[in-house]
């Protein structure tokens, strides 16, 4: 645990699902909704600092949260991305895109190349992902 660490400080949004190791929220995210993070409760920069059986657990992790992204929401696109560079904790975002957002197919922190929509994705489809997650 590191007290100057966001992500070690603070839960980083809805917490959906956590065991000992991680943790799987629902981000708050103007536009995307359904945004997740899968957070390592360890303060870990890199994945590679992880051992092997560690490295598995985590990705298992992150393949279960796309899947229930992808059977609740039905996005065009799940973006899967772990950068650190300005949180180094070892995080992955897992982000659905619809071909409507605003900065489809750009990353989400591209330049915005149209005014955001009403999201397609309903209160019904965030409540089945919600229970979806927590049945990982």
């Amino acid at each position: 645990m590191n007290s100057d660490c966001v992500l070690c400080s603070d839960s980083g949004g809805e917490i959906l699902w956590q065991d000992d190791f991680c943790r799987v929220v629902l981000v708050d995210e103007p536009g995307y909704p359904g945004f997740c993070r899968v957070i390592l409760k360890q303060h870990t920069a890199e994945f590679s600092d992880l051992n092997a059986q560690d490295r598995q657990r985590l990705m298992q992790l992150v393949f279960a949260v796309e899947s229930a992204i992808r059977s609740t929401l039905q996005p065009d696109k799940v973006n899967l991305a772990s950068l650190g560079n300005m949180v180094p904790h070892l995080h992955w975002h897992l982000i659905p895109r619809f071909k409507e957002d605003r900065h489809f197919p750009a990353p989400i922190w591209a330049e915005a190349a149209r005014p955001e929509v009403e999201s397609k994705v309903s209160a019904k489809q965030l409540l089945a992902l919600r229970i979806a997650l927590q049945a990982i």
